[in-house]
């Protein structure tokens, strides 16, 4: 509302000219009535334009996780789902493969018992029927505890394929029914698919033994060989699973080494390890072609200008995700996506369309559920608040749960040197610490990469057991941007693992106590 005059109707501005008519004051006061209160958040405001504040689609960890923190900053928030709540990470990726991993560990322990001192009398065999249904029960009392979540928090869950209509409305279809959503602000957090290469030869499904991560975690039988494509996250564990369960197992990566993203000395080691175990481990290395036999796939591997065959009853395709953008009508209302995903303008998180906000695998940025979380945190509080908080990737974790556990934050030693700093490297190998050889978990190490002259941390890398719980030391370190002083003066309690970081620590000074 905007009034010419308005001494006539605020006295204390000076002398008022002649008093308006009754009818212009009716007007004034209906005017000014319709002016909202300031002390009210705007975005809980009724509006007639919009049903709810924000609609998040995908259920994923970024997107339930944004969705909560959405309510509990006060808006009213709709989440939409495709198909389960939870997203890959609960129902295809990190909670089932890891609900696979850890009783293949616990096999092992068994197997080799009699190292410290048990005698385990009679066959040790799994079970593989309840073995799949453990794995199955996990992710369906997570899945319900995303649902009891969204009841407490006020979030409502609304099931089907969202596709925008224009920037502040979807179509939401189920079933072949539809239901129409406008929205003040929206989060993309689809998530993404795996990709199946296309590999000479090499066609068909799961029925016909081609399988995807998706297809390994409902594993409908044990094969008796596997190539697994990929030696990343995805590839080590699950060559991990099926070895432990008694796949002969091939892993082939192209890279040089294992976890190619990762410090090359934890690749290294990692092959080591799983080659002891009794994995195939072929790096630097192609697979060519398949050919379909009666019992799998005959697969060629070429290593430089050396070829071999590989007999394998299912080749699993562990390579390549790609963002979950399909049918959406993104483009169509100013979306930009480039070939990984979403594009996101900067680091708040939104994309070029201002009221729409991406996070997680969609963006084809970093693909961690943990850091889809932290983004759709950020997200979140721009949207419902219109603020400018940045997301900081700086102290970013990441974790192979293999066994040995892999994890790191920070720079590598080779990416430390590559922009122009004089590192210094500190290391320690776990086989001399007590604890290490009193529970039987002596292989590998921590490797600190730092900045020589002021001592800055720059990189924490670890293999060995439990390191996925003990990386966040680092994390911290690089968050707080701790120098190698302060990391040596924190004691650490003995006997730990956690004391081959303190060590570390202490090398990359020069000065480790028990350095041999």
């Amino acid at each position: 509302m905007e009034l010419e005059d308005q001494t006539a109707v605020n006295p204390t501005n000076g002398p008022a000219t002649a008093p308006p008519a009754p009818a212009v004051v009716e007007s004034l006061i209906e005017e000014i009535s319709q002016i909202p209160n300031p002390e009210e958040k705007e975005s809980l405001m009724p509006s007639e334009k919009f049903d709810v504040d924000l609609v998040v689609i995908g259920a994923g960890p970024g997107g339930y996780v944004a969705a909560i923190r959405a309510a509990q900053l006060g808006a009213k928030v709709v989440c939409v789902e495709k198909e389960y709540l939870g997203g890959t990470c609960l129902n295809w990726g990190c909670i089932p493969s890891k609900a696979m991993i850890a009783p293949v560990e616990r096999l092992n322990h068994i197997k080799h018992a009699d190292q410290m001192g048990i005698s385990v009398g009679g066959e040790v065999k799994l079970d593989f029927e309840k073995y799949m249904s453990r794995k199955d029960k996990i992710v369906t009392t997570l899945r319900g505890g995303v649902g009891s979540l969204f009841k407490k928090n006020g979030v409502r869950h609304v099931e089907g394929f969202a596709s925008f209509v224009d920037p502040h409305t979807i179509s939401v279809e189920k079933d072949g029914k539809k239901e129409t959503l406008k929205a003040k602000n929206f989060l993309l957090a689809m998530g993404s698919a795996a990709i199946r290469l296309q590999i000479p030869g090499l066609e068909g499904g799961r029925d016909e033994g081609v399988w995807t991560s998706d297809d390994a975690v409902s594993a409908p039988f044990i094969p008796k060989s596997m190539l697994i494509l990929g030696g990343g996250a995805v590839g080590v564990e699950f060559g991990y699973v099926f070895n432990g369960l008694g796949s002969e197992v091939t892993v082939v990566e192209m890279m040089p080494n294992l976890i190619p993203m990762m410090d090359a000395d934890l690749g290294t080691e990692l092959a080591r390890v799983l080659g002891k175990q009794g994995i195939k481990v072929k790096t630097g290395a192609t697979l060519e072609k398949c050919e379909k036999t009666k019992d799998g796939w005959k697969c060629t591997v070429k290593k430089g200008s050396d070829t071999e065959t590989v007999q394998a009853q299912v080749v699993l395709l562990g390579v390549g995700r790609k963002a979950c953008t399909d049918g959406m009508n993104l483009d169509k209302i100013g979306v930009k996506l480039h070939r990984r995903g979403v594009e996101v303008a900067d680091d708040t998180l939104r994309t070029h369309v201002p009221n729409i906000f991406a996070i997680g695998d969609v963006t084809g940025r970093i693909q961690l559920a943990h850091v889809a979380s932290a983004e759709g945190i950020v997200a979140v509080t721009n949207a419902i608040s219109n603020g400018s908080k940045k997301m900081d990737y700086k102290a970013v974790p990441s974790c192979v749960y293999t066994v040995p556990e892999v994890a790191a934050v920070g720079l590598t030693q080779a990416e430390a040197e590559a922009q122009g700093n004089d590192v210094t490297i500190g290391k320690f190998i776990f086989r001399i610490l007590g604890k290490a050889m009193a529970s039987g978990e002596i292989d590998g190490f921590v490797k600190i990469v730092a900045e020589k002259k002021y001592g800055e941390v720059l990189g924490v890398h670890m293999i060995g057991a439990h390191v996925t719980d003990m990386i966040h030391e680092g994390v911290v370190a690089l968050k707080l941007e701790a120098t190698l002083e302060y990391m040596v003066d924190t004691i650490h309690a003995h006997p730990t693992m956690s004391e081959a970081v303190l060590e570390a620590f202490e090398d990359a000074t020069g000065h480790a106590i028990h350095k041999m």
